[in-house]
């Protein structure tokens, strides 16, 4: 199923509502442009939260501001 939108005077643009249900994607969320050969690719990125981080964690580093930076980062725990 193909879905388009149009980019704004402000380059903005609005994630159809179809899209938004089946990747489960809302404010704060984050779209990832990857440049191809033929065009772009957009890939849906979650806002982690202080929430997302408890837990994934095992070690001695309890800093939760820093553990949170390196889950944005993409970086191993």
């Amino acid at each position: 199923m193909a879905s388009e939108t149009k980019i704004s005077r402000g380059f903005q643009t609005v994630v159809p509502s179809d899209i938004r249900k089946r990747f489960d994607v809302g404010p704060g969320d984050i779209l990832e442009w990857i440049t191809t050969e033929n065009g772009a690719e957009i890939k849906f990125r979650k806002k982690v939260t202080i929430d997302d981080i408890f837990g994934m964690v095992d070690g001695p580093e309890t800093d939760a501001v820093e553990l949170k930076k390196k889950v944005q980062r993409g970086e191993k725990l």
